[in-house]
């Protein structure tokens, strides 16, 4: 079951935070702190809810599964900041897995399926291929690690390899597996979460959200009201049909915006702190954009969505699979396509948003993305640094490429590429920074 904790709020009181931002805006006069108004009936039900967004809510959220962040609360609002579990840096969630917490998930959110004992048989199966290989992955990233980064020390590599081989053998495990984060939101996006919450497990996690902030502020009751019918997200929906293994996502430009507005950020403008949204010299960037169609790995569409200044449209499966460079030099090929084709005909007899839960990390979703100048150049100088995963890194990489007529690609880069300095500091991936010339943006393994 889905565990929820209030650990930080805005401090001074809800009301009177509210109270006060409208008071600023309706007197000539600074406010007294304290005195309320009727923020129900003067703000909430005239809509001028900005005045409800100088309120906080942190939140720690508990046991939910990796699907239900990736496709329920990460998929549609980007009013949030969030700090997830690493699906690199935390073994424990695969070499420890709790199947009995799994089944308990399922027993509380779907409890309607009658063939729950073939969705964990599918789950065991590719957990048992994920720990019957991991051993080898982790030598397999030990020596690509050194083909790749000569310059990685004994203990950089003995750190690393295993982190690496988990993010990419995790491809064959459903996303259903549980995690943790801290979630933190505004008022006015907790209402428009909790409104349109469409899947059992957001219904229930906004309810948990909702009733924590009611219990401590009961006058905000009113803020929250469900909708008459779910809104449920079709796009995402079900898989028909296995189309093959891929070994690269995809990036098809679909536009690079108006060229005339763009103007080239300084390195110093990205790193340390990234000023392309504040800088008025950088404004017109920020009203032309360059659209994209992705395919993408469910794993990888997680870490596409920490980049909210991205808009993203609904997603919807491909049918293909994704298989990295790792558990591909292992001949998993056919493991892989046995995980795609048992997900499938599970996912049949089930409700749709149990379906998409159990997907394994690396069924490949795809959609539309839009982003402007400013955000996209945010987006991508951080995916093509050396320490992003492996698959992100090559679908910016081929998008570099299909911009290589665009000015833009002269700031799109990491900042050893833009100012000779590794911007990772402590954890410098060990590359080879003398060759950056002569091969800047190469095929990576890991």
């Amino acid at each position: 079951m889905i565990k929820v904790s209030l650990v930080n709020w805005s401090m001074g009181g809800m009301v009177e935070a509210i109270s006060h931002a409208a008071k600023v805006c309706y007197q000539d006069t600074a406010p007294e702190w304290g005195k309320v108004i009727d923020i129900k009936d003067r703000l909430w039900n005239t809509g001028h809810h900005t005045t409800f967004q100088h309120t906080f809510f942190t939140f720690l959220i508990e046991d939910i599964a990796i699907g239900d962040i990736t496709f329920g609360l990460h998929l549609a609002n980007p009013f949030y900041n969030t700090s997830q579990r690493s699906g690199r840096f935390c073994a424990k969630m695969f070499v420890e897995p709790d199947f009995i917490k799994i089944e308990e998930y399922i027993d509380r959110y779907w409890p309607e399926i009658k063939n729950k004992q073939a969705v964990l048989d599918y789950i065991g199966l590719g957990l048992n291929i994920y720990q019957s290989n991991i051993k080898d992955a982790t030598k397999k990233a030990e020596e690509f690690i050194k083909e790749e980064r000569p310059n990685a020390s004994e203990k950089y590599i003995e750190q690393n390899a295993p982190k690496i081989a988990q993010e990419q053998l995790r491809v064959f495990i459903p996303v259903i597996f549980p995690t943790a984060l801290e979630y933190t939101l505004n008022i006015s996006s907790l209402a428009g979460l909790y409104y349109s919450a469409w899947s059992p497990t957001l219904i229930e996690l906004t309810q948990k959200m909702a009733d924590l902030v009611i219990e401590k502020w009961p006058e905000l009751g009113f803020i929250f009201k469900r909708q008459a019918e779910t809104d449920f997200p079709a796009a995402v929906g079900r898989c028909s049909e296995f189309l093959g293994v891929l070994k690269k996502p995809v990036v098809k430009l679909k536009s690079s915006g108006n060229v005339s507005l763009f103007s080239i950020p300084k390195p110093e403008d990205l790193h340390p702190t990234d000023l392309l949204h504040f800088s008025p010299s950088l404004m017109n960037n920020n009203v032309s954009e360059i659209k994209t169609e992705v395919e993408l790995s469910v794993a990888t569409m997680g870490q596409d969505q920490r980049h909210r200044t991205i808009k993203r449209g609904q997603p919807g499966f491909s049918g293909k699979f994704y298989l990295p460079p790792i558990p591909d030099s292992l001949g998993l090929t056919n493991e892989a396509e046995k995980v795609f084709n048992t997900w499938l005909l599970v996912q049949k007899e089930i409700p749709e948003s149990l379906g998409y839960v159990i997907a394994p990390y690396g069924a490949m979703v795809k959609y539309q993305k839009s982003g402007s100048y400013n955000a996209t150049i945010h987006e991508l100088s951080k995916r093509l640094c050396f320490c992003a995963q492996e698959e992100i890194y090559h679908l910016t990489r081929s998008l570099r490429e299909q911009l290589k007529d665009h000015p833009i690609i002269q700031i799109m880069a990491p900042s050893c590429v833009l100012t000779q300095k590794c911007g990772e500091g402590v954890r410098y991936c060990g590359r080879d920074m003398k060759k950056l010339k002569e091969n800047t943006f190469p095929e990576r393994k890991i």
